[in-house]
This record gives C-alpha cells, sequence and structure tokens, in this order.
C-alpha cells in the first residue's frame, strides 16, 4: 500500500490478530495509547477481529506496519474521516519495543499521510497525544505536524495536532530523506 526506506504499510490480515491482542492487552502500551488494556480472552479478540476484517467501517482504514522483511511491528490507523470538513484523525502504535527510538514512527507516519494525501480528496489530518508523552510529540513534530489546541478527555490532558495537505507537499518536495519522496 505505501513504503517507506525501511518499513510497508498493507492491509490488516488474521495473521496480525496474535501480535494486535498481546498489544492490546499490555498495559504499558495501553497507557500510551490513553486506554485500558483489554481484559477479555483471546477467542473473543478473535472473532471481533474477524468481524471486522469482513466488514470494515468505512470511516476507518486499518494498516500494519512491516520492516521490509516482513516483521509485523505496529500498526496505523485513519479513522474519524469526515468527507464534509474534509479531515480526518491519525493514530499509530509500534507495539514492538525493540524499533521504538529508530525513527520507525516517523516512518510509517510519513508513508500514512503520502496514502491519505495521494488517494483521497482529504486536506487536513489530526491527531491527539496525551500532553506528558513527549517521545511521540517530538515523532509528529518531525512529521510535519503543528500544535493547535488542548484537550481534556476523561481526566487526562491532550495536546491537539493537525496538518495540511499543502504543508505536507511542502516537506515532501524540500525533503532530503528518500522516504518522503
Amino acid at each position: 500500500m505505501a513504503n517507506g526506506s525501511r518499513i510497508r504499510l498493507r492491509s490488516k490480515r488474521l495473521s496480525d490478530a496474535k501480535d494486535d491482542y498481546a498489544w492490546q492487552t499490555d498495559p504499558e502500551l495501553a497507557k500510551l495509547d490513553a486506554t485500558e488494556a483489554l481484559d477479555f480472552s483471546y477467542q473473543q479478540f478473535l472473532s471481533e477481529y474477524t468481524y471486522e476484517l469482513c466488514y470494515p467501517r468505512l470511516s476507518r482504514h486499518e494498516f500494519s506496519i512491516d520492516t521490509l522483511d516482513g516483521n509485523h511491528i505496529g500498526n496505523c490507523v485513519y479513522y474519524n474521516v469526515n468527507s464534509n470538513e474534509s479531515k480526518t484523525e491519525l493514530g499509530i502504535m509500534i507495539g514492538k519495543r525493540a524499533f521504538w527510538n529508530q525513527g520507525y514512527g516517523v516512518e510509517a507516519i510519513n508513508a500514512l499521510l503520502s496514502y491519505i494525501f495521494n488517494n483521497t480528496n482529504l486536506e487536513k489530518v489530526y491527531l491527539t497525544t496525551l500532553e506528558w508523552n513527549i517521545r511521540a510529540q517530538k515523532c509528529f513534530r518531525k512529521c510535519g505536524f503543528v500544535d493547535c489546541g488542548h484537550l481534556v478527555r476523561d481526566n487526562q490532558n491532550f495536546i491537539l495536532m493537525s496538518i495540511r495537505r499543502e504543508e505536507f507537499k511542502i516537506l515532501v518536495s524540500t525533503a532530503k530523506e528518500p522516504s518522503l519522496k
């Protein structure tokens, strides 16, 4: 679907379920995602996962993040697609800790932004990130996202960030990284 120099975004498949279940039941990863870790069985998860693969929602587009050698290291998504306002929300998780702090998140986000802006009419991509998650904020800023507000949800403080199509085009045209071109 979209490639970087070290990663490939691809459609989700049933073989991803085991990794996704492990990541969604991990308390530390859940905390980074401002949620609670799943507390139901793998069989229940697999049933819902299979249903979502067969009947995907039109306003949600999920991708697996693989290394070029096929190692599934995380997931990214654009969702809450609002065609009237020409915007969507972005989410990402690098589930395998061995791939943290090495630029894989930046590469995956840039690949997803390229996919969105080259394959849809959407003009704006936004996200929320926890106020204390400095590592995520640095990643998003490297990809061109700018702070555009704060919000409180479920007693947690978030920073709202966004990027527009034209801003991303400018970044891509001036980028020295081959993963953006």
